[in-house]
């Protein structure tokens, strides 16, 4: 299959060198020119995944024109809140309808409050659509590090396609029709791995961090069920596997965020010194605590991760208020 992997990024890149390992023929475009030949002299992508060496059949190409010619699918891997402005040039592209196009990025759109999904659906109509997500660092994907991940999509074999396309004996892929629960699983998994992480930059220890994700794991469950996702989505490997993942491992940039959160660092102190690389629960804060607030759901944590970083709350004020909150039983 010939495909068009729509990033420089780590997650792109990692995906990218899977594809050819699978003998796939593959182009990579971004949006930097400079770095992409750069990449391409160096057989690395030093600033967003450095280690792993790029495969010499993986093409870098800065024209997205030529990048997209002739591809049978097209992976959307920039950041959530870039996606509409690629969406747009895509668009103008006037692609063939065969055209496959597979999300990868986890957010929602700051504003809007769209899921990727919508977006497409938005700027380029009623294409063939699926999304892909899971616990699944780029840093260890790359690596062949054992992974599994779900293919959610609406259209009948489109799912199971893409999982013969991406798997291999070290990247596994379980299929899905429930697009909104994968998307909103891997989008506001990246909350409370905020919330995790000021955990950790506080030093709480094992129990506060295992009593986070548990409520955070129901508050994602619930509101996500409430936007249309399914129950089990989120009992699965977008929803609790993601968070797990992504609230503890070092890999994680929402999760070192919210950890220099934790040790006292500012928001823009701490983007500043990430060097380029976007940890998308930053907006995605934003827009699910929007989204809550118009469907009415409580959403305890969020509220507190959106007023840590969107109204200067101390995060031990915020922890506080989430312990002295009125007792109640134990339900979803």
């Amino acid at each position: 299959m010939k495909i068009g992997v729509l990033s420089d990024g780590a997650w792109g890149t990692a995906l990218a060198i899977t594809l050819v390992q699978n003998g796939h023929d593959v182009v990579q475009w971004g949006p930097f020119p400079d770095y992409l030949l750069e990449m391409r002299e160096r057989r690395e992508n030093v600033r967003y995944l450095p280690g792993p060496k790029l495969p010499a059949a993986l093409r870098q190409e800065p024209d997205l024109a030529a990048a997209v010619q002739g591809a049978e699918l097209l992976v959307l891997a920039l950041p959530a809140q870039y996606l509409r402005g690629l969406l747009a040039r895509l668009d103008a592209l006037n692609l063939p309808a065969s055209v496959t196009y597979l999300n990868v990025a986890k957010g929602i759109e700051v504003g809007s409050l769209k899921r990727m999904g919508e977006l497409v659906e938005e700027l380029l109509g009623p294409v063939r659509y699926a999304v892909l997500s899971g616990p699944s660092h780029a840093e260890e994907v790359a690596r062949g590090i054992p992974t599994a991940v779900v293919a959610a999509a609406r259209e009948s074999g489109l799912a199971e396609q893409l999982q013969q396309t991406f798997m291999n004996p070290q990247f596994r892929v379980y299929t899905s029709d429930d697009v909104i629960g994968v998307e909103l699983g891997g989008a506001l998994k990246n909350v409370y791995a905020l919330a995790a992480g000021v955990c950790d930059g506080m030093a709480f220890g094992d129990n506060a961090k295992a009593a986070l994700m548990t409520r955070g794991i129901a508050e994602m469950a619930r509101l996500g069920q409430e936007l249309g996702g399914r129950p089990e989505t989120f009992s699965g490997l977008s929803g609790i596997g993601d968070l797990i993942v992504t609230c503890i491992s070092r890999h994680s940039r929402n999760r070192h965020v919210g950890q220099e959160l934790g040790r006292g660092l500012t928001l823009d102190a701490i983007q500043a010194g990430m060097g380029g690389k976007v940890a998308e629960g930053v907006p995605t804060t934003k827009s699910a605590f929007d989204l809550a607030r118009r469907r009415n759901i409580e959403t305890p944590i969020i509220d507190q991760v959106h007023a840590a970083l969107y109204q200067d709350k101390d995060p031990r004020q915020a922890v506080t208020e989430l312990m002295t909150r009125d007792a109640k039983p134990e339900r979803g």
